[in-house]
């Protein structure tokens, strides 16, 4: 009981620490300053502890045994609305026009691991990272809401929702406990990892939603829902694994291959009212496959391609438009399990991501190693679900990124890296005003600063 209280404070401090994030969807392009400097390629390449956050086998090929680091995360969001061509009337919502740039855009994100050699075929490694989530905090703007339907009379409110300040914070912290064996040869390796989650979230700004929700359309409009927004923040727990190989037939290449499940999280109850399910949040499953060449001994070129299957999430993968078979939406639906909370209640309307990382690695000289790398990935959110992702507008798709790590005369590397996500933009119609276009837009920048102690 003890340890599992040791556990769930060290989860809490790094989410508190700040752990938003918005690379590729809501999880990270890389984890670990020498990852991130490839953008996330290297999955058959491990040089850092942090491997096991990708592919727990690579830690049979690690010689750090301790690795502390910081990553400064900031991501610039904003979404742009135009006028209604109907003068507001266009739809039962139409939000501003508005331009609005989020703020909170500076995130300090920690991470510790550490290796342990059992024997000359075994390894335990343990990490406390982050690797997802998502912030948003849009102040000011307007939105003219018509209570009764399209057409009717209507009312102009603060807040891109009509409920002032609107936004969410979801932070994701992982506790990553992982065992590696190697193969006599030396050429196989096998790792699982236990996974432990804890993830915090917040929304606001959202009461204009109310009458859409399971709670208030099976009362008949008698009781408003108490878990939709402005609830503070509320902690989820929950647990996954991951397993992966890597294989060196040859000196010159490398394969590694990695999975890891969903991870089954407790609801988050002060949501129930917003999220489908009863607050159901769930972190998607993903998968990892890499390979590396090696045309000399200093230089080493990586390719990884990593799925993630966020429409598995009902929260992220439902399209909004569910919410129109609603009682209460005034499209002639009947369906309570289709209002907000329900089993299928609107969510983000996510679709599955796979990405794509390209890596080199060059070792200039004993003392001194670089790092370049590019990602593309394809978009998650389609046109027509622009309307809800103003909360969480994960439209990235490319990253470019560089690094270098300096090898000091106490077996340690200090390594720094710099990412850079491409401004990139999603435009499509407002689903309840379909007259009005929603332009989503975001870009970032990433400094990562680490250090690991033995070679």
């Amino acid at each position: 009981m003890k340890l599992d209280i040791r556990l769930t404070g060290l989860l809490a401090l790094l989410l508190i620490v700040g752990t938003a994030q918005a690379t590729n969807g809501y999880f990270t392009s890389g984890v670990g300053a020498k990852n991130d400097a490839l953008a996330g390629a290297g999955s058959a390449d491990p040089s850092e502890i942090m491997i096991i956050a990708t592919n727990p086998a690579g830690l049979a090929f690690v010689h750090n045994h301790l690795e502390v680091g910081l990553s400064l995360f900031s991501p610039i969001r904003s979404y742009s609305t135009s006028a209604s061509l109907a003068n507001g009337n266009g739809g039962a919502f139409t939000i501003g026009p508005n331009h609005i740039t989020s703020s909170n855009n500076l995130f300090p994100i920690p991470y510790i691991a550490y290796r342990h050699r059992i024997d000359a075929q075994n390894e335990l490694g343990i990490a406390f990272y982050a690797r997802g989530g998502m912030d948003t905090k849009w102040v000011g703007g307007t939105a003219t809401f018509a209570p009764s339907g399209p057409g009717t009379p209507v009312m102009q409110l603060p807040g891109t929702f009509g409920s002032g300040t609107a936004g969410v914070s979801l932070m994701q912290g992982f506790l990553n406990v992982t065992f590696a064996h190697t193969m006599a040869d030396r050429h196989l390796a096998v790792g699982v990892s236990l996974i432990g989650a804890a993830q915090r979230f917040q929304a606001r700004g959202l009461g204009a939603f109310a009458g859409y929700t399971e709670a208030f359309a099976a009362s008949g409009g008698t009781r408003m829902p108490t878990a939709l927004t402005n609830n503070g923040h509320e902690m989820s727990y929950g647990a996954g694994a991951s397993v992966g190989l890597e294989w060196r037939p040859v000196q010159q290449w490398a394969f590694a291959a990695a999975y890891t499940t969903k991870m089954y999280m407790s609801k988050l109850s002060r949501y129930a009212d917003l999220f489908a399910s009863g607050g159901s949040f769930d972190i998607p499953a993903s998968a990892t496959l890499g390979i590396t060449f090696k045309p000399t001994a200093p230089v080493a070129v990586s390719f990884d391609t990593q799925r993630i299957w966020y429409s598995g999430i009902a929260a992220v993968g439902n399209p909004v438009q569910n919410l129109f078979n609603c009682p209460t939406a005034g499209a002639g639906g009947t369906n309570l399990q289709s209002c907000l909370g329900g089993s299928t209640g609107p969510g983000f309307g996510w679709g599955n991501m796979t990405v794509y990382k390209l890596g080199a690695r060059w070792q200039l000289d004993p003392d001194w190693t670089l790092r370049f790398g590019v990602s593309h990935a394809t978009q998650p959110i389609p046109r027509s679900q622009v309307t809800l992702n103003i909360l969480a507008p994960g439209v990235i798709e490319n990253h470019i990124a560089l690094g270098v790590t300096h090898h000091d005369s106490s077996h340690g590397q200090f390594s720094v890296a710099f990412v850079y996500a491409l401004s990139h933009s999603v435009t499509g119609p407002n689903t309840f005003d379909p007259t009005q276009t929603i332009r989503l837009s975001m870009h970032q920048y990433i400094v990562d600063f680490a250090y690991a102690w033995g070679n």
